[in-house]
């Protein structure tokens, strides 16, 4: 291995391996600095992935348990194995970490096990099993983040615990309190639900979901109900303390009166906060912001122009197909090539049941905006192909702008969401129309006809099966 390159990546998570492998197609000299033993970052360990492994298992089960009689379909003696769940998350996991790893020897990447910092503009010390110096033309820093902590919910790793440890809980909890409405509190919320766990949500906000469409919020909470969640909004938490096998929160409703709840762990679930503790930025001449962000203008040059700063570390969603989109455009520009990078279009999801996607402006931006524009929603009841899956909750909600009809955001709740945001995704980066949705055949029966006939509603209320 060398100690010279062309590109230093410190990160070897969505956009730190992507960003890498990219620059290795180009021709680039590339070495990335991890500080786990396995490549991925956050979203392939400890993450995304374990997650999404988790909830189809859940799902998978929750679906023999309340909907395959419907169906016509007799299961008998339903009985679920967490421990088997668990196992399955981890082999997944541990493939996905071995293909990467392939990749990286595929593309003749140098890789360095351990935590890198700035010596120089030019340099990066690896401190791990062994400290070395390493410098490079152009550096990318793709730190990810981690769990933000809150000051009255100290983190024990048992009672009061992060996405990490309930990725591995053994046990199902009894009584589960989650401390934050976003997508991985319910998201983990759904799996322990799902195998019988009481789930209680307390959100400072006054919806869940709070970045996304209100309907969304509205209408996730009232498909999360039936699965043992109850909901506390405009709540803030005040307080915890473990005693035993059990930890009590204390919170404040939006008056002010206190009241506590009994449980048998509590997932703090509040965000998540950029990790460039360490990096020792100052040294390289960058400086983060009081939230931690690097400031970085529209090529993510920070204000050193060779260092790069990409994924969770700027500002923005904190996603990782993101931070993925975001190396790969460093890369080219760097190489000279001319990217197409549109934030606009940044596609969200949560990955409950129905599934939840956005793409674009709210309906509250475009009021807040004061700009005009029209709404097309759909119901998947009026679906045939959501009656024939007994999946018909949720809806389809496009908005367009009121006098040239293009499509200004897309937010949807219902069966397959997540795959389904991707052609309202297309649509926006071609800067569609609704009725040019409106007009493409769409194969029936499909759950992608819903978009079209949300689009047909916001062009002129014209919806053919509602």
């Amino acid at each position: 291995m060398s100690s010279q390159y062309q590109l230093i990546v410190i990160g070897g998570g969505p956009g730190g391996y992507v960003a890498a492998i990219r620059a290795a197609q180009l021709g680039m000299q590339v070495a990335v600095i991890e500080k786990r033993s396995t490549l991925g970052g956050t979203c392939l360990n400890v993450g995304c992935i374990p997650s999404k492994a988790l909830l189809d298992s859940t799902e998978l089960y929750h679906q023999a348990k309340e909907k395959f009689a419907t169906h016509g379909i007799s299961v008998g003696d339903l009985q679920f194995d967490l421990a088997q769940m668990v196992g399955r998350k981890e082999e997944i996991v541990s493939a996905t970490a071995v293909g990467i790893d392939y990749l990286f020897k595929k593309n003749k990447i140098d890789r360095f096990t351990g935590t890198g910092s700035f010596v120089d503009a030019n340099t990066i010390r690896v401190s791990g099993e062994k400290t070395g110096d390493l410098t490079a033309d152009n550096i990318i820093i793709a730190t990810g983040s981690e769990s933000t902590p809150l000051a009255v919910a100290p983190v024990d790793g048992k009672r009061v615990i992060t996405s990490t440890e309930a990725l591995a809980l053994r046990e199902v909890p009894g009584h589960m309190v989650v401390i934050g409405g976003g997508a991985i509190g319910l998201e983990l919320g759904s799996v322990f639900g799902r195998l019988g766990s009481q789930i209680t949500v307390i959100e400072f906000m006054d919806n869940i979901i709070p970045g996304m469409d209100g309907d969304l919020g509205r209408a996730l909470q009232k498909a999360l109900r039936p699965l043992n969640f109850k909901f506390h909004l405009q709540t803030v938490v005040v307080g915890t303390k473990v005693s035993g096998d059990k930890v009590t929160v204390t919170a404040a409703d939006q008056q002010g009166e206190e009241f506590t709840v009994e449980s048998d762990c509590a997932l703090v679930a509040v965000g998540r906060r950029p990790y460039t503790g360490g990096l020792e930025l100052a040294t390289a001449g960058i400086e983060a912001d009081d939230r931690g962000c690097i400031p970085v203008n529209e090529r993510l040059q920070t204000a050193v122009p060779h260092i790069y700063a990409v994924g969770d570390v700027i500002a923005g969603p904190m996603l990782a197909h993101k931070a993925e989109e975001e190396g790969v455009a460093v890369v080219e520009w760097i190489t000279g090539e001319q990217p197409q990078l549109n934030h606009q279009t940044i596609p969200g999801v949560v990955y409950t049941w129905p599934e939840v996607a956005a793409v674009g402006k709210t309906e509250q931006e475009l009021k807040e905006a004061g700009r005009g524009y029209k709404v097309g929603n759909f119901p998947f009841k009026a679906s045939g192909r959501a009656r024939a899956a007994a999946e018909t909750d949720g809806f389809i909600k496009v908005l367009a702008d009121a006098e040239t009809d293009e499509i200004l955001g897309v937010h949807m709740i219902g069966p397959r969401c997540a795959d389904l945001i991707a052609e309202a995704v297309v649509a926006m980066e071609y800067r569609a129309s609704a009725e040019d949705i409106g007009r493409i055949i769409h194969p029936h029966p499909t759950f992608t006809e819903s978009f079209k006939e949300a689009a047909l509603m916001a062009t002129d209320d014209r919806a053919l099966h509602f």
